[in-house]
């Protein structure tokens, strides 16, 4: 790193109290948590700020979260996370008032969705009006048809991040984004999706923590959600090539971070108040 990209990252670092943090291709890809980013929490926390994770990812709830956190050496509790499913129930305490809800996803996202009372459903009916569709590690055909079905219908159609893929230890497979593309082709209708890169996920984050923008800094892998949403929301944002985006991507990108790093572990010096040239 030159002097000048230290010097920059120090710049973005200041003042700040909250890290809005994402989690696959940032912090671990797949079970496989990354050298550093233990220490690099830890740091975060020692320079006196806090950290919140802000994913995309909805096949999860929280406690499934917690417990892979935990079983990954990171001490974690609900309250550390919020998710695009916690955006979307968001949106919908704010907007939705109908009758019933089609939840398109895992076991784990429809059940959240009911915990918050909302009326929801996995079966086709004419009474349905909206479609709120995550991404789904357990998708069915079935659900496709039914999707299809209700999307032609014209009823309220929503999704949770619009991720094309998601990284694991053994490649990239279908996220969110992918399925609401297929569903594209069958329907000519996309969704509104309601997490990373819109801003409100962030703002609500922010609102969570009672942090202003200019103390917040979001940190993810990948250019057209996380750097995008913090753009939109008006904080700075540290792109890592861990994940997701490649240098070339960044490069060719009209979306530009604040700082472009390697991984998290360029950070920990600035943290520690070390000199990163002398690492």
């Amino acid at each position: 790193m030159s002097y000048s990209q230290e010097a920059q990252l120090r710049a973005v670092l200041a003042g700040k109290k909250l890290y809005l943090l994402d989690m696959d291709g940032t912090l671990y890809l797949g079970k496989r948590l990354f050298p550093h980013s233990l220490a690099f929490l830890e740091a975060v926390r020692a320079s006196g700020a806090d950290y919140l994770f802000l994913t995309n990812n909805s096949s999860r709830g929280t406690d499934a979260y917690v417990k892979k956190l935990n079983a990954m050496g990171i001490p974690a509790e609900a309250e550390d996370f919020f998710t695009s499913t916690d955006a979307a129930c968001a949106w919908l305490r704010a907007n939705y008032t109908g009758e019933r809800i089609y939840a398109l996803g895992t076991a784990s996202f429809v059940a959240h969705l009911r915990r918050e009372g909302f009326p929801v459903t996995e079966r086709y009916d004419e009474q349905t009006d909206c479609l709120l569709m995550g991404y789904d590690t357990e998708l069915t055909y079935q659900k496709l048809i039914d999707a299809t079905r209700l999307i032609n219908r014209g009823v309220t159609y929503l999704a949770t991040n619009p991720d094309w893929v998601c990284p694991t230890e053994y490649g990239y497979i279908p996220d969110c984004g992918s399925i609401a593309q297929a569903l594209e082709h069958a329907t000519g209708r996309l969704p509104r999706f309601l997490g990373k890169p819109e801003p409100a996920i962030a703002r609500l984050a922010m609102e969570k923590k009672q942090a202003a923008p200019e103390q917040t800094v979001m940190i993810g892998d990948r250019i057209y959600t996380d750097i995008a949403c913090g753009k939109r929301a008006g904080i700075s944002t540290i792109l890592v090539f861990s994940g997701e985006t490649t240098p070339e991507v960044w490069r060719q990108s009209d979306i530009k971070p604040d700082v472009a790093l390697a991984g998290v572990e360029d950070i920990l010096p600035a943290l520690r108040g070390a000199s990163l040239s002398s690492l």
